[in-house]
Parts: C-alpha cells; structure tokens; sequence
C-alpha cells in the first residue's frame, strides 16, 4: 500500500513540477512559448487558466497524498510491531 502511494506522489511530483516550468513568471505562461500563434489557436486566456488550475489542484493532490502516506505509516507503526533490536 504504501508502495503505491509513494509512485503516486512521485507521478504528481513530476506533474507538478512540469506545470510550474511551463508557467512564464512575466504571465505569458505557455502562450509565449509558440510567439504570438498560441492566441488564435488555444486562446491565450484559456491555456493560463488551465495551467494555473492544474498547478493549484497538483499541489493540493500532493500535499493530501503525503498527509496519506503519514497517516498510513503512523498506523502501521502503531500496531505495537516489535523491532528486532528491541527483542535481544
């Protein structure tokens, strides 16, 4: 189980960083990228949003998996499993 999530916070951690480098920090974001020809074929406030939406909804994926994988480790530590050092 813990396998698994941990993929997936490696899949949305590159996603997210993907989404954040294709963000201009002037706010041209993706559009300035193709020159000027962005505009007429993706609409140049169409992409932005999208790109924001996507990094805000990453994040927030990110942050909900790993509060998870916690919750998920904390559980199974707790269940009174003995370390072998311990025993001796």
């Amino acid at each position: 189980m813990l396998s698994t999530i941990a993929v997936l916070i490696a899949i949305v951690s590159v996603l997210l960083m993907a989404a954040v480098l294709i963000q201009n920090p002037k706010g041209g974001g993706i559009d300035a990228t193709f020159g000027g020809q962005a505009q007429q074929l993706f609409g140049a406030a169409r992409s932005t949003d999208f790109i924001e939406k996507a990094t805000w909804v990453l994040a927030g994926l990110l942050i909900a998996l790993c509060v998870f994988a916690v919750m998920t480790v904390g559980a199974g530590s707790a269940e009174g499993a003995e370390i072998p050092l311990q025993s001796q």
